[in-house]
């Protein structure tokens, strides 16, 4: 008997390490025999080393997928704010969809929180979500600005803090660290 309890899981806050977080939860779950979903709603159509280690463990006997979304970084008040809403509907309606039908015992909603903290994301979207996960699906939010109203439906919530980035001292991001 599976007395799995779905839970809801944030992971914010200004330092690294949010996705990583997540991805490592995706990586264990998938090694237990989990199906694992992760939407990304900011990167867009970028090429990522998480990209091909997924694709090689969906290779390995599925159950895990990727999918990206969103066009690029973008920043509240953009100019286009509009095309950047159209691309986190056209994903929340794919999240919305996977979500409650029950396929995935995973879902990570990989820079869900800046979506939601720029606008792209309406609360009543927030609350469809959460509404629509299956009891035993654990859902994973991402993203810096986490909103008090996932916060306060959320199981567990993570915070990472920046204490010192190498950008500070004008290193660039690096693969294998940053993507």
């Amino acid at each position: 008997m599976d007395n799995r309890r779905g839970l809801v899981i944030v992971h914010t806050g200004e330092g690294k390490g949010k996705t990583t977080a997540a991805l490592g939860m995706a990586i264990r779950s998938w090694g237990n025999g989990m199906r694992v979903l992760i939407l990304q709603f900011i990167k867009g159509s970028w090429s990522y080393g998480e990209l091909k280690a997924i694709a090689t463990l969906n290779d390995a006997g599925g159950r895990i997928e990727i999918r990206q979304g969103g066009l690029g970084f973008t920043r509240k008040g953009n100019k286009d704010a509009e095309e950047h809403r159209r691309a986190a509907e056209e994903l929340l309606q794919s999240a919305l969809h996977e979500i409650s039908g029950g396929t995935w015992d995973m879902i990570i909603l990989d820079e869900f929180n800046y979506a939601y903290s720029f606008g792209l994301i309406r609360q009543e979207e927030l609350e469809q979500i959460l509404s629509a996960r299956p009891e035993q699906t654990h859902l994973i939010f991402t993203g810096r600005n986490a909103s008090e109203e996932l916060i306060d439906r959320a199981d567990l919530v993570t915070e990472m803090h920046l204490v010192k980035h190498p950008y500070q001292k004008g290193i660039k991001a690096q693969r294998g660290i940053e993507f």
